[in-house]
């Protein structure tokens, strides 16, 4: 079925683009940036093709074998037609200037490859490593709220390792919340760069949290450039999830918050960076930073997180070091529940597990709307849930941007058979331990 889905949608692909893009001509999709680095080449690439596959129905792992293969032929490439003049970024302050590209010429050339790609899979239909199995269900919801603008980013990729043409037979797959602040800027430059920062840490499955620490260092750097160049100045917290195997490994930086809930009772993984936190108030202080109270706690007066992406006018006081912890699965966990302090804020992880339930146990629209989004049936018993876990914390007086990520260990309809044959979802909710 997966491969007659796969031709099927390659033929309408073929169709929609039977040539290459001419020169000059409008990119079907918009690249992220005006000008890319050598770097943040694969990153910005991977995005543009995931989006323009996605927007014509593809199927999430067929999109990222097919990103993965362009990128490939991308980057063996000659790409120097496509560099900026050096003396367009003659006020670098770095030693060695950064080779720039033109993004839309260079990201012709990837969509052209991608639809080369597309057209040689359709004509001959290759052996494909096959789909994860295991990461099926994943409920997401997102919403502005009452902010004038939208600065949180979200990524759910269950096809991590066919995104990087992995193949060394153990499943992984990354899910991260990024929650922007002064601009979505360092969100969005997040959301893009750090997963492909991580595919290329030499310690991934031998130490994954040495690897996510690395990860977030080298983004951080990475994005510093960019901020230069373009006179930046936002930042993000973020929260992340790779779970590789039996291995759940959570990265986080400031606020954002992941839960795990095992037969009905949140688990504790981290303890998010605030200001007034003993040991980072210790951090901030030794550093010859200051903690202060104006509506919350501040670092030095101004950012109510300390540590970030970005952010670097305060550096080192709100530092871009990564905490990682790493947790053991046994195979008897619900969820894992990923959210930014929107939701936090208003709701804590000791109600999780009962508003959870509460969901599943709530009609399913057939209609739909929003932005909710589950890789199964629209009417499957868990389409609804990151919805209105987002709608909870929105009556419950949180006034800021939400998002809302919910990967399912386990299928939820075996969650809510587990509550109607021994209520012990329901029953041990109320009792799980606050982080």
């Amino acid at each position: 079925m997966e491969e007659e889905e796969a031709r099927c949608f390659l033929g309408r692909f073929v169709d929609d683009f039977p040539a290459a893009l001419e020169e000059g001509s409008p990119l079907p999709v918009s690249p992220l940036s005006r000008k890319v680095s050598l770097q943040e080449l694969p990153g910005e690439s991977l995005d543009l093709g995931l989006r323009l596959l996605a927007s014509r129905g593809a199927a999430a792992g067929l999109s990222a074998l097919l990103c993965q293969a362009a990128l490939s032929q991308l980057l063996q490439s000659d790409l120097s037609p496509f560099h900026c003049p050096q003396e367009a970024e003659a006020d670098q302050e770095e030693e060695e200037q950064v080779i720039l590209l033109e993004s839309v010429e260079v990201q012709r050339l990837f969509l052209n490859k991608l639809i080369d790609v597309a057209s040689t899979w359709y004509q001959n239909f290759p052996k494909l490593p096959p789909s994860s199995s295991r990461f099926l269900r994943c409920s997401v919801h997102a919403i502005k709220n009452t902010r004038r603008k939208m600065e949180d980013k979200h990524l759910a990729l269950a096809e991590f390792n066919q995104l990087f043409g992995i193949q060394d037979g153990v499943e992984r797959a990354y899910y991260a919340v990024f929650d922007g602040h002064g601009g979505v800027d360092a969100a969005t430059y997040t959301a893009t760069h750090l997963h492909v920062a991580l595919s290329k840490q030499e310690t991934l499955q031998s130490d994954t949290a040495t690897a996510f620490k690395s990860a977030f260092k080298q983004t951080d750097d990475m994005f510093r450039g960019k901020a230069r160049r373009e006179r930046l100045r936002s930042g993000t917290t973020g929260v992340v999830v790779l779970i590789q195997g039996q291995e759940l490994t959570v990265a986080w930086l400031g606020d954002s918050q992941a839960i795990l809930v095992r037969k009905g009772q949140t688990v504790s993984l981290m303890d998010p960076h605030k200001p007034d936190r003993e040991d980072e108030k210790q951090r901030i202080e030794d550093l010859g930073g200051c903690i202060t109270f104006m509506g919350c706690w501040r670092v030095n007066g101004t950012y109510a997180v300390s540590r970030a992406i970005g952010d670097f006018d305060q550096k080192p006081y709100v530092s871009g070091d990564a905490d990682c912890s790493v947790t053991q699965l046994f195979g008897d966990e619900d969820y894992i529940l990923l959210a930014c302090d929107g939701f936090f804020d208003a709701v804590k992880p000791s109600e999780v597990p009962h508003l959870v339930l509460d969901a599943l146990q709530q009609p399913v629209d057939p209609e739909g709307g929003g932005d909710a989004q589950l890789e199964q049936s629209e009417h499957d018993v868990g389409l609804r849930v990151a919805q209105q876990l987002v709608g909870h914390a929105k009556a419950a007086g949180s006034s800021d941007n939400i998002t809302v990520i919910l990967v399912f260990l386990r299928p939820p309809e075996q969650l809510l058979a587990q509550d109607s044959t021994t209520g012990t979802a329901q029953a041990t909710s109320g009792a799980a331990p606050q982080q």
